[in-house]
């Protein structure tokens, strides 16, 4: 069996190419297009290579442009757009077939002290009171819905705990939030640019999904249509990806075929990271006419 953390290390492990010019690949795992989370992180990590060790990402902002295609590389260009005494701005374009996929902005910081607060973190059930991923198969994966059951199957190298398992299993509207802790599925090096690009490849995950609760809907709903159109993350505090993260997350407007999203990703109490995003949401087209069609049928 395969490693699923050490697979997403070395495909975060970019080839370098030229100067500013990196090449990453895509799991072979019968995805149709690239996973967001996955060009998110691996922009990231190109822009963090031209950056010195003096300074970490506080912000990063990207938009989808176009699907990715797993079947071939990614080439990432570095635009090293300024390099000030305390901050450094990063522009990274992923292209393929000749056309950029992907357009990531991202700030540097070096360390400074100031002013600072935060709020309370939610009060919810620890991931230790929680099912287990062998736990959820044996006690809930038999009552979800095959396209849910397929995905919490599915060997993944980030480990999901929902506070709350009735989004999976009941199909009913609710109110648009939800939590889940999240964290590597094995041990990560200390390298705390790792952690950074590990926390942007999940960072992608279950977000979008949250604009569709409302609606008692699912990305993997086979009716619905859903894609990120731009992400934004920025880091707070520094964190271990490795070790427990609680992923608070709200959809405040859905309409337009959009949703927007946002979370807060929090760790022993002390809020790390925000995130927010946006993406389309709608009726997939074809299953909606063949049902109009099933429905216009003379008796």
């Amino acid at each position: 069996m395969s490693d699923p953390v050490a697979n997403l290390l070395a495909i975060l492990d970019l080839e370098p190419l030229e100067r500013n010019l990196y090449r990453g690949l895509s799991p072979q795992v019968g995805w149709q297009r690239v996973f967001g989370g996955l060009v998110i992180s691996q922009a990231l990590v190109a822009a963090t290579r031209t950056v010195d060790d003096e300074r970490r990402v506080h912000s990063l902002h990207g938009y989808f442009l176009r699907p990715g295609d797993p079947s071939v590389p990614i080439i990432y260009q570095v635009d090293r757009i300024r390099d000030g005494r305390s901050f450094a701005t990063r522009r990274a374009i992923g292209v393929q077939h000749g056309e950029p996929i992907f357009a990531l902005s991202c700030s540097y910081q070096r360390q400074e002290t100031g002013w600072s607060h935060q709020p309370a973190m939610p009060d919810v059930p620890r991931p230790d009171q929680l099912p287990s991923d062998v736990e959820l198969r044996q006690r809930f994966i038999a009552l979800m819905p095959k396209n849910i059951r397929d995905y919490w199957e599915r060997e993944r190298p980030i480990e999901l705990r929902p506070v709350d398992l009735t989004r999976y299993v009941a199909r009913i509207p609710q109110e648009p939030r939800q939590y889940i802790w999240i964290r590597a599925a094995g041990a990560l090096p200390d390298d705390p640019t790792v952690h950074e690009a590990v926390l942007a490849y999940a960072s992608d995950m279950t977000l979008l999904d949250t604009t569709l609760v409302a609606h008692g809907k699912s990305v993997f709903d086979p009716d619905v249509q859903a894609a990120s159109i731009d992400h934004a993350l920025w880091f707070h505090a520094p964190f271990k990806a490795d070790e427990w993260l609680l992923y608070a997350q709200e959809s405040p407007f859905t309409g337009g075929a959009r949703g927007f999203a946002r979370g807060q990703i929090w760790q022993n109490g002390r809020l790390i990271a925000s995130v927010a995003q946006e993406g389309l949401v709608r009726p997939r087209l074809e299953k909606a006419e063949t049902e109009k069609a099933e429905t216009e049928k003379p008796a």
